[in-house]
């Protein structure tokens, strides 16, 4: 599985890898979102830092669970995202959703 889930009291974390595609991006959905919805965290992390490819599919990965997190009282962060998947990121319009901590990393 291209996701390991680490919960540690009010924060999930999802580190994700490899590619995330319309192959795999509904198993994606599904682990992180049994995770969230067990704990309801006050904090989603998704961790791009071992992915190598995104297309459209990682887009809607992250804003579904932008969503998903905001109806369960949380916030999303994104960390670790490679300069290229920030890009794209940044072209969706998704650091416009997620506030901006540090490089690499929006929350």
């Amino acid at each position: 599985m291209p996701v390991e889930i680490d919960i540690d009291e009010n924060i999930v974390t999802a580190y994700i890898s490899g590619e995330i595609d319309h192959h795999n991006a509904y198993e994606l959905r599904k682990k992180i979102d049994e995770a969230a919805e067990r704990v309801y965290p006050e904090l989603l992390v998704l961790d791009f830092g071992a992915v190598t490819f995104m297309d459209s599919s990682g887009i809607g990965l992250v804003m579904g669970r932008f969503k998903l997190i905001k109806d369960l009282g949380g916030r999303l962060a994104i960390e670790n995202a490679p300069k290229s998947i920030r890009k794209v990121m940044r072209m969706a319009g998704i650091e416009k959703l997620i506030e901006k901590e540090k490089e690499g990393n929006f929350i």
